[in-house]
C-alpha cells in the first residue's frame, strides 16, 4: 500500500515543478510598447452623409416611397404597377389589389420605414390593423420572412404575431407601441441567409429591429421563412424582393410614407 502511495506522490511533485517550471519561463512573444502597433489606416470607411432631419435617407440609401410616386414597386402577384393609395404624402393599403413588392431586389440590408393605424381601428387580435413587412420575397407564393405589423396599442393576440414580432417565430421583446392615428417607425437590419451551391444552409438569417427606436429584437436568428400553419423552413435564393402586405382583414386599412434602404454588400 506504500509503494502506490509513494509514486503518487512523486508524480504530484514533479508536475507541481514542471507547473513552475512553465510559469516562470520567459514568454518569446514581447507586449507592444509602440501605440502605432495597433493602429489601422487603411481601408478608410467611405463617407456617408446623414440625412439633413430625423428619419431622413442618407446619402447612399435607395429611396422606396418619398410620398410621390408608387414608381419602386409593383404588384406581387403578377409585376404589373403597384395600385396603392397616394395621398398627403402618403400610401394606403388598397386591398382589392393585393401585396406590392420592389421592382428593386435585395440581399443584406438596412431598412427605415413609417407606418400608420387608422386612428379610429375597429377589430381586435389578429384583424386589428394587420399588415406585413416581408425581407425577402422571391414570389407571389413565397412570403419570404415576415416582420409583423399590427395595431398592437391595447389589443391582446398571440406574442409571436404582435407588432414587431417575426411572425409565428420570436416575441417582440418589449411592445413599443404608439397608440393609434399616430405614426410608427421601423428600423431593421436583415442578414440574409447563405446557402451552398446544393442549397443546403450555411448560416442563418438574422433580424435587429427598433420599433419607435426602441430595440424589440435583437440579432434575432431566423428559424425559415414564414408560414401560416407549419413550422418555417428555408429555401434556397440569393437576392428578393422587399414586400408589403395587404391583409385580407375587414379592418381599416394601414399607411405608410418615408420608406428608404441601404444596400449592405
Amino acid at each position: 500500500m506504500k509503494r502506490p502511495l509513494a509514486a503518487a506522490l512523486t508524480l504530484c511533485t514533479l508536475a507541481t515543478s514542471f507547473a513552475w517550471a512553465q510559469s516562470t519561463t520567459p514568454s518569446n512573444t514581447a507586449e507592444p510598447t509602440d501605440p502605432k502597433a495597433t493602429e489601422q489606416w487603411e481601408p478608410v470607411p467611405r463617407i456617408v452623409m446623414p440625412g439633413a432631419q430625423n428619419n431622413a435617407p442618407p446619402s447612399d440609401a435607395v429611396v422606396l416611397f418619398d410620398g410621390r410616386d408608387l414608381s419602386q414597386w409593383e404588384a406581387s402577384k403578377d409585376h404589373s404597377p403597384a395600385h396603392w393609395k397616394v395621398h398627403d404624402g402618403v400610401m394606403t393599403v388598397d386591398k382589392t389589389t393585393g401585396n406590392i413588392q420592389t421592382k428593386r431586389h435585395f440581399r443584406n440590408y438596412q431598412l427605415h420605414m413609417e407606418w400608420q393605424v387608422p386612428k379610429d381601428i375597429s377589430g381586435e387580435g389578429q384583424a386589428r390593423g394587420n399588415s406585413g413587412l416581408f425581407l425577402a420575397s422571391t414570389g407571389p407564393g413565397d412570403e419570404g420572412y415576415e416582420v409583423q405589423i399590427l395595431d398592437s396599442w391595447k389589443n391582446t393576440t398571440y406574442v409571436n404575431g404582435q407588432a414587431a414580432s417575426i411572425y409565428k417565430q420570436a416575441a417582440p421583446l418589449v411592445n413599443a407601441m404608439r397608440p393609434p392615428g399616430e405614426w410608427q417607425t421601423y428600423d431593421v437590419v436583415w442578414t440574409a441567409p447563405v446557402f451552398a451551391a446544393d442549397g443546403s444552409l450555411k448560416s442563418p438569417g438574422y433580424v435587429t429591429l427598433f420599433h419607435n427606436g426602441v430595440l424589440v429584437q435583437n440579432h434575432t436568428q431566423l428559424a425559415g421563412e414564414t408560414f401560416y400553419i407549419g413550422k418555417p423552413k428555408y429555401k434556397p435564393y440569393d437576392e428578393a424582393a422587399i414586400k408589403l402586405q395587404a391583409h385580407g382583414d375587414h379592418s381599416q386599412p394601414l399607411s405608410f410614407r418615408n420608406i428608404w434602404v441601404r444596400p449592405l454588400d
